[in-house]
């Protein structure tokens, strides 16, 4: 992506030379509101009460991949899945079995369902919040018929599992030597033991590992194991107290993988200035950046990003002390690639973020500015109408927002979620659960 070739200074510079930003914002209200309540397809009515009703589905046979997920999904959501529908699931030799949400699942069920599956054609499982299940003994009988008993396995989603060890986890990593994404968010068993022994196995091939909230791995520990993964694209450590700025120096300038980064989540950790500034000089093909809640940040963290990641698609800056004029800045340099971009609860944000959304990030697709209760009216029509690719817009908290952006505003396809105007249930409705997505970046070659 070509970048606008302005540093952060001169950007700086110039947006604090506005002389008044509110007046520079030139927006008028259409008369011809293009605003319409939000009615359902008849798929997502249709998937909603199939959803309601799981034992009256017989069969999920012939059901395309997308919309049986979506349809288990909305199970899930709505605390329905069971036993006999998973049963579906595994039936004869399925390529995917996903569940995001199996708090259900007891240690027999799994047995039962998991446990008798044929997985020889199985690319992707997903079980997520398994906790009822101690899953080392779970997988053993799987384990026992050979070796290798998830030959093709690609991606291993296990969130949430907290009956999940060092040993069970060697041992399922052992079984599936095609591994490329594997998914141990909020695995409160693992230790450092854990990475180390992914590394050794699959160190050359790894393309995601996701171990946020995982506070029994120390990060020093594991820095060792990521000189491996020569291949690692997407890391999340969100939410463990040891990342600390020594920890992210050592990941992308002394590992294998720091020029190979593509998505990094640091949210929530004790990170400083100094880890973006590593992190700005290295990760220059960086597309996205998780820094929410990060709160010895300051408006330098920003520069130091804006001045070496020209192509970041995502960013989530939540949470922050950020200034507005930063803001401004970083999108004025550097916010041409953007696609989607979460300001939410960053309270100083206002009319120069504004402008500068509305002149530089017109490939938006999804803004979050809920809570950033210093944007106008004004502002907002003027993102919303010049940014002809907002797809959603999040608005929560913003109580300075009334009818006049939500009837004027001229873009046709933007769902706003988040207004006091809406009724609750049609959040709901356009609220609908994004599909995870893993190795997002596949088909890039090096």
């Amino acid at each position: 992506m070509e970048s606008s070739g302005k540093s952060f200074a001169d950007a700086l510079k110039m947006v604090r030379e506005r002389s008044s930003p509110e007046e520079l914002i030139k927006w008028i209200p259409s008369e011809k509101s293009v605003a319409a309540p939000f009615v359902p397809s008849l798929m997502i009515l249709t998937l909603n009460v199939l959803a309601l009703c799981p034992n009256e589905i017989t069969s999920l046979k012939n059901i395309p991949d997308n919309l049986r997920l979506r349809l288990i999904n909305r199970m899930c959501d709505k605390s329905t899945m069971n036993a006999a529908v998973l049963r579906l699931l595994v039936e004869r030799s399925p390529t995917e079995i996903r569940v995001k949400n199996c708090s259900w699942l007891t240690q027999e069920q799994f047995h039962h369902t998991i446990g008798n599956c044929d997985t020889t054609k199985l690319q992707v499982l997903q079980l997520d919040l398994c906790g009822q299940c101690m899953l080392d003994i779970a997988f053993k009988d799987i384990l026992n018929k050979c070796q290798e008993c998830f030959p093709t396995l690609t991606i291993l989603s296990l969130r949430g599992a907290c009956g999940l060890s060092d040993d069970g986890l060697r041992n399922l990593v052992k079984s599936a030597p095609l591994l490329r994404s594997i998914n141990l968010g909020q695995c409160t068993l693992l230790t450092s033991a854990a990475v180390n022994c992914i590394a050794d196995v699959l160190g050359s091939q790894l393309r995601e590992l996701y171990i946020d909230e995982c506070n029994k791995i120390d990060a020093m520990q594991i820095l060792p194991a990521f000189k491996k993964f020569t291949c690692l694209e997407v890391l999340s450590v969100a939410h463990m107290r040891t990342i600390n700025d020594q920890f992210v120096n050592g990941l992308v300038t002394a590992s294998a993988c720091g020029k190979v980064l593509k998505d990094l989540d640091f949210s929530d950790c004790k990170l400083t200035d100094n880890s973006l500034k590593i992190i700005g000089t290295t990760c220059d093909d960086l597309r996205s950046l998780d820094i929410s809640n990060l709160n010895k940040l300051t408006d330098s963290g920003l520069e130091y990003l804006a001045n070496g990641c020209k192509s970041i698609q995502k960013l989530k800056l939540c949470r922050n002390e950020f200034s507005d004029v930063a803001v401004a800045a970083f999108l004025e340099s550097s916010g041409e690639s953007l696609l989607e971009l979460f300001l939410n609860s960053i309270v100083k944000v206002g009319p120069h973020t504004a402008l500068s959304l509305a002149k530089c990030s017109r490939k938006l697709v999804s803004l979050d500015v809920s809570w950033c209760r210093k944007i106008s009216n004004e502002g907002l029509g003027l993102i919303v109408d010049s940014c002809s690719s907002l797809k959603m817009l999040k608005i929560f908290g913003c109580t300075q927002i009334n009818k006049e952006f939500l009837e004027g505003h001229s873009n046709p396809v933007v769902k706003i979620i988040g207004s006091k105007f809406t009724p609750i249930m049609d959040h709901l409705y356009l609220l609908e659960p994004e599909e995870e997505k893993f190795l997002r970046y596949r088909f890039l070659q090096y």
